[in-house]
């Protein structure tokens, strides 16, 4: 990983994690509801406070035309997405390395009720923490975005590894501020297409 600015400055790169297969859902969910929950994921990190928002894109091979994004968004491809989720946190975490910020904002693809409000509270839970770590909480249950300083990227970098993603090193931090969202979303992974979606 590229070498981290342990004193860059407190803006956060947006990482929307869009490179799976979507298996159980029938395609890539990057394609899902024709873009939609792809273009809602960008827009809830860029308005919650994300510059720049970069999209890790795997399945739907490496160009992003036919995906109808807003002007400006960033893309990039992870060519070896298909041996599992931390391919992509690897990707997340060197992108975010290079723009020199100091958090990164992981959201998925598939959470498409998280609006700005969850991301812009999740954001401001980190900043104003000693850890540097904040994940939004939807009925006590660990969702998304999470929030991560940079003095945790090389620890989580060496410890994904196949499907296991930053969650094998969040998951035994006593110092994760979980922050309730409760009020502003579900926060509910869409793991398969609802009945005559398209």
């Amino acid at each position: 990983m590229p070498p981290v600015d342990r004193c860059a400055r407190t803006s956060c790169t947006g990482i929307v994690l869009a490179a799976g297969a979507g298996t159980r859902y029938g395609k890539p969910k990057a394609l899902a509801e024709n873009g939609a929950w792809l273009r809602s994921a960008i827009t809830a990190l860029r308005d919650g406070g994300c510059d720049p928002v970069i999209v890790l894109l795997g399945a739907t091979g490496p160009d992003p035309a036919a995906l109808g994004l807003p002007d400006g968004t960033r893309c990039r491809w992870v060519a070896d997405w298909a041996t599992g989720l931390s391919a992509t946190v690897r990707a997340g975490l060197r992108a975010a390395a290079e723009e020199d910020t100091r958090y990164v904002a992981f959201l998925p693809v598939d959470t498409p009720d998280i609006g700005a409000d969850v991301a812009a509270r999740v954001l401001a839970a980190a900043r104003s923490s000693k850890s540097g770590l904040a994940r939004a909480v939807f009925h006590n249950t660990p969702g998304h975005p999470v929030v991560i300083e940079n003095k945790h990227w090389d620890a989580i970098f060496e410890m994904v590894f196949g499907d296991i993603g930053a969650g094998s090193y969040l998951g035994g931090r006593q110092d994760m501020v979980c922050v309730t969202c409760d009020d502003l979303a579900t926060g509910t992974d869409r793991d398969f297409p609802e009945v005559g979606a398209r």
